[in-house]
């Protein structure tokens, strides 16, 4: 066990060990559609947009770690990562696709999971170092 993980109530421990693992399970997704098929993984969608999604490859795991270390920027990271990855494919799916939430069950998940991040980061954040 991470020493601050022993001085750290267990509600925060969960809250971070749960946060780390969705964004491992996000770097998991963007490093197999990299491999699959590239920087530009979803030919529908822009340039930019690709590459930003390409980006989380690095990014998602850089977050999980710092805040496995107990650090605040892994707090931070993580709603940037997650505020902003909400906005690309929010944009995605009504701007691109024409699409709706219903339809989209990746982007379903992706909000749940930014509401866990977004709401209990402030609580984590006063937790960790900094």
């Amino acid at each position: 066990m991470i020493a601050w993980m022993r001085r750290t109530p267990p509600g925060v421990v969960t809250v971070v060990c749960a946060v780390a693992a969705g964004l491992l399970v996000g770097a998991a997704v963007h490093v197999t559609d990299l491999l699959q098929h590239g920087l530009r993984p979803y030919d529908w969608a822009p340039r930019w947009l690709n590459l930003y999604w390409s980006s989380l490859a690095l990014l998602d795991p850089l977050a999980a770690a710092l805040l496995i270390g107990g650090k605040r920027r892994g707090t931070d990271l993580a709603c940037v990562i997650l505020t902003t990855d909400l906005a690309a494919n929010w944009y995605a799916a009504y701007g691109i696709q024409s699409s709706s939430l219903a339809a989209q069950p990746g982007l379903q998940r992706l909000v749940a999971f930014a509401v866990l991040v977004l709401c209990t980061a402030p609580f984590v954040r006063r937790r960790l170092a900094a």
